[in-house]
């Protein structure tokens, strides 16, 4: 059985805005690398319309972009992507999948299917699946920002308090810092 592990940008004041933190060269090859160590990826409808209104575009090269995020966006095409919605029903880009039924039995079957893991990066979904104690590791990428706004992370709160352990912590040279957790067993 793989892991699911929350993967998320967040600025040292807790702000989640996908419009804070660096955006560079070296994020987005330290998500590449994060994204080739699962077999799949678990979004949202949110985060996935996000993501298809984009990063197809850079793949094909429609889009300007360096090396790295070429690299990136070439990844995301290739990467099986599994979108929870109540909403929405069809998911046209490459490799996506709806996925159905109940939350938890659902993604617990996803997870059972894929031995490498699932990387999951949306925050409401995230919230869901940590109320249902499905998520396992939890890798940050802090920011060194003050963002002075929100979203944060888990807004919408958590029964409990969650125990992690610290795996690793490893700077970067744009000065934000990767770490990964574990829950505390």
């Amino acid at each position: 059985m793989g892991v699911l592990t929350f993967s998320y940008n967040i600025t040292l004041d807790g702000c989640v805005d996908h419009a804070e933190g660096i955006a560079d060269d070296e994020t987005h090859a330290l998500f590449t690398d994060l994204m080739h160590e699962h077999d799949a990826m678990l979004w949202g409808r949110t985060t996935y319309e996000l993501m298809e209104g984009y990063w197809p575009a850079v793949a094909r090269g429609d889009v300007e972009a360096s090396p790295a995020l070429r690299d990136w966006a070439r990844s995301l095409e290739a990467k099986p992507k599994y979108v929870v919605s109540s909403t929405r029903q069809e998911f046209p880009w490459s490799n996506s999948h709806h996925l159905t039924g109940d939350l938890g039995p659902a993604v617990q079957e996803l997870k059972d299917r894929m031995p490498g893991g699932v990387l999951l990066g949306s925050g409401r979904l995230a919230t869901a699946l940590d109320r249902l104690g499905l998520i396992d590791e939890y890798r940050f990428l802090v920011h060194p920002v003050l963002a002075g706004h929100g979203p944060t992370l888990y807004q919408d709160g958590l029964p409990s308090t969650r125990h992690l352990d610290l795996v690793s912590a490893d700077p970067l040279t744009n000065g934000a810092v990767l770490l990964h957790y574990r829950r505390a067993g």
